[in-house]
């Protein structure tokens, strides 16, 4: 049998784009780094991402039933190292750049965002892998994304 580290091993060779999903339910905020978003439909728009289930993000995600992502861009690796914790406290907001809008927050400066409400939940491993379907799509200022290679962050 595969052991994980042999995976992990593996798949750190194939690169990632890296993006945050943040929550805020009444009141609590909560952010998470991940290099498991993938987009899953263009009809209707669904996007999804794999939460470890011990990540603070994961009952507030599930709780809330909406969620935000922010497409991280090339020059913002400290904000992905910053929401890369998965344990709390998850992500202090004091001097976080945040995109101005209502709900869960966005960070500033992202290649771009996306608003999803929670459509479905799938146990996978020791992750749950939450589906969102998109209800709205904006780009942002940035044009080159933060990826996630071998074992740090590059620029493309």
């Amino acid at each position: 049998m595969l052991a994980g580290e042999e995976l992990r091993a593996l798949m750190r060779r194939f690169p990632a784009g890296v993006a945050v999903v943040t929550v805020d339910l009444e009141g609590q905020r909560a952010g998470l780094t991940v290099a498991s978003l993938v987009s899953l439909s263009l009809e209707p728009p669904l996007v999804g991402a794999a939460i470890r289930r011990d990540a603070a993000l994961h009952e507030l995600l599930r709780s809330a039933g909406v969620f935000a992502v922010s497409l991280l861009a090339a020059g913002q690796e400290q904000l992905a190292q910053h929401f890369a914790r998965g344990v709390p406290p998850i992500a202090l907001w004091q001097g976080i750049p945040l995109h101005p809008t209502a709900g869960p927050p966005e960070l500033e400066g992202a290649l771009g965002w996306l608003r999803c409400h929670t459509t479905a939940e799938h146990e996978t491993g020791d992750h749950t892998f939450f589906v969102g379907e998109v209800e709205s799509a904006e780009a942002g200022p940035a044009t080159s994304p933060l990826v996630f290679h071998g074992q740090g962050y590059l620029a493309l």
